[in-house]
């Protein structure tokens, strides 16, 4: 962390509330601090750091209030430390400074700990605590829900990947975790699929259980087919709707068959997704594609490949 202290101008300094520890400006404290500077008081110089993107300004890390005084004063230019974090966060690093007669309440330091934590969640209990001067207990009592809720967030990606069928190395590059953390966590991954199962076995349709659980429909089907062979599964899941089969005479595609594809069910990757890819991919290099089945499972498989494509 490298720092030099200069004069610029009070106008080019700016106070960034993203990384702010306090909940406002001590008014009171502020016009304290300009009778002070009119009486000829000397006050240490504030901390800056170059605002990312916006050549020339800065944000301050410490001496809000200073600054303020400055600014009620009608001073043009104040000595500042140009601080370089070198990656630390620049939040943190504002509510290790806030130190002095007026620390940061209760509420702020939770508040801290917490928008710390939204911005980067690898931060750990004692590193947040360190810069807030809390234990990592009580760190750890401040972020509980958002950690969880993170814990979650990472466990459902890690699901749908896996139901996709991305292997766990390219999991773990796509999340940037070690393959060991994904192994660990596939291992606790059946009880995510009880929700939508619980809804299928109910009745419930395939697009119905994908929009109510936030799942993309071929991750549906891949629950809805397994351990079924795909025509009775599919056949299953789609009862009431007509499925043209190879060999029935009206297998050519009737005149109103972009009606008809949009009433049929559009995802269809059967219980192996892999192999049904295969398939797929092999069927869509095909020239001809003049049946329902044959444009429903190429369209698919297009479907799929997109979903997969956007991990």
């Amino acid at each position: 962390m490298t720092q030099q202290t200069n004069k610029i101008p009070i106008s080019s300094i700016i106070l960034d509330e993203d990384i702010y520890p306090r909940k406002g400006i001590d008014h009171r404290r502020v016009g304290i601090f300009a009778e002070n500077i009119r009486d000829g008081f000397k006050f240490e110089p504030v901390e800056v750091e170059l605002v990312p993107d916006k050549s020339g300004r800065y944000r301050l890390l410490d001496g809000a209030h200073r600054w303020s005084a400055y600014k009620s004063t009608g001073i043009a230019e104040v000595e500042a430390v140009i601080k370089n974090l070198d990656g630390t966060d620049p939040l943190l690093y504002a509510a290790k400074k806030a130190i002095g007669p007026r620390q940061l309440t209760e509420d702020e330091t939770r508040e801290t700990a917490r928008r710390a934590y939204k911005k980067n969640p690898s931060l750990t209990s004692a590193a947040i605590g360190k810069a807030i001067g809390r234990s990592r207990q009580a760190v750890d009592s401040y972020i509980a829900d958002l950690r969880a809720a993170t814990q979650m967030g990472m466990d459902i990606k890690i699901f749908r990947m896996n139901r996709l069928g991305i292997p766990q190395d390219r999991i773990a590059k796509r999340l940037g975790q070690a393959r060991e953390v994904i192994r660990d966590h596939l291992a606790k991954m059946p009880v995510l699929a009880n929700p939508p199962n619980s809804d299928l076995s109910r009745g419930f349709t395939v697009s119905h259980v994908a929009e109510k659980h936030n799942w993309i429909e071929p991750m549906v089907w891949s629950l809805a087919l397994e351990d079924k062979k795909d025509l009775a599964g599919f056949s299953e899941q789609t009862s009431g709707r007509r499925i043209r089969q190879r060999g029935n005479p009206d297998r050519r595609l009737p005149q109103d068959s972009e009606q008809n594809r949009l009433e049929a069910h559009p995802h269809h990757p059967g219980p192996n997704v892999r192999t049904t890819l295969q398939r797929s991919s092999r069927l869509c290099n095909a020239e001809e594609k003049d049946t329902w089945s044959d444009i429903q499972i190429c369209d698919n498989f297009k479907t799929v490949v997109r979903h997969i494509d956007e991990y």
